[in-house]
């Protein structure tokens, strides 16, 4: 696929997704974040660019561990998103996270001006990924941190059968790319390329639990990878897609209505060689 299209295809998918995307999966995801966040090992007066920030469920606690000496620029593809972002700050009048967008490719920024550059769980959408990893490597000073986290492999993320779900009826055009930097040792090769040094890597097993099939809907079809694909179904189809992606799942489900879905997360970290 075309590196533009990808591009277009992951901003105004996500533009899409913003609305759901937030509520959907703060809970889920917080026990990827909480180890994105270890690894990272942030310091009060740091400064921080974020990439791929989307909602911001991980912005405000970058914040919160730098405190009011440091700062943050979150940066995402999707206007949707940062304005989502932007929003949720205006509402907590937090003075020391700036928002911008840009791709994490091409981060318009001056070298070595950070401290740390961190991902949450947004390289499986780029492009190039090796690039979005050089880019923050790129940015941060000698000595500095780079951390990302991404979804581990297929096999391991128990909602995965939605892409060639998606794909029987339109072409979601993530799949190829989603779990490729989840492979074994794919985020250390990446970040050993983007020549990082004292390289860790930490893999995770979770379960995502959902409160009810609306739930888990909402999150893994509206406010997920495939958002713009489905925004294209006319009724039937949606009603289609929601039993086969179910039905997926049926596994999963829990006696009181709810869904444990297991999944797995990958976080690395590296440092920019002082040299």
């Amino acid at each position: 696929m075309d590196a533009r299209l990808q591009l277009r295809v992951q901003r105004y998918g996500w533009d899409v997704a913003a609305s759901h995307y937030h509520a959907a999966w703060e809970d889920q995801l917080r026990p990827a974040h909480d180890q994105l966040l270890k690894m990272a090992d942030l310091e009060k007066g740091q400064r921080v660019i974020e990439t791929a920030c989307g909602s911001g469920l991980v912005t405000l606690r970058l914040s919160e561990a730098v405190a009011d000496t440091g700062h943050i620029l979150a940066t995402d593809l999707s206007q949707g998103m940062i304005n989502d972002l932007q929003s949720r700050l205006d509402a907590c009048d937090v003075t020391h996270i700036e928002v911008a967008r840009m791709a994490a490719e091409k981060l318009d920024v001056q070298d070595q001006s950070f401290d740390a550059a961190i991902c949450a769980l947004g390289l499986m959408y780029t492009p190039d990924p090796a690039a979005a990893v050089t880019a923050m490597s790129r940015v941060v000073i000698p000595g500095g941190t780079v951390a990302a986290t991404v979804w581990g492999e297929r096999r391991n993320c128990g909602w995965a059968d939605v892409f060639p779900i998606v794909d029987a009826r339109v072409a979601s055009e993530v799949c190829p790319m989603f779990f490729g930097t989840g492979a074994p040792n794919a985020l250390t090769r990446l970040f050993a390329d983007a020549g990082l040094i004292d390289i860790e890597e930490h893999r995770q097993f979770e379960t995502l639990v959902f409160k009810s099939e609306a739930d888990v809907v909402e999150s893994v079809l509206l406010g997920g990878p495939v958002a713009l694909a489905v925004k294209r179904f006319d009724a039937d189809v949606w009603s289609e897609v929601c039993q086969e992606f179910l039905a997926s799942i049926k596994d999963c489900k829990r006696t009181d209505g709810s869904y444990a879905i297991p999944g797995e997360f990958v976080t690395a970290r590296g440092t920019r060689s002082p040299n």
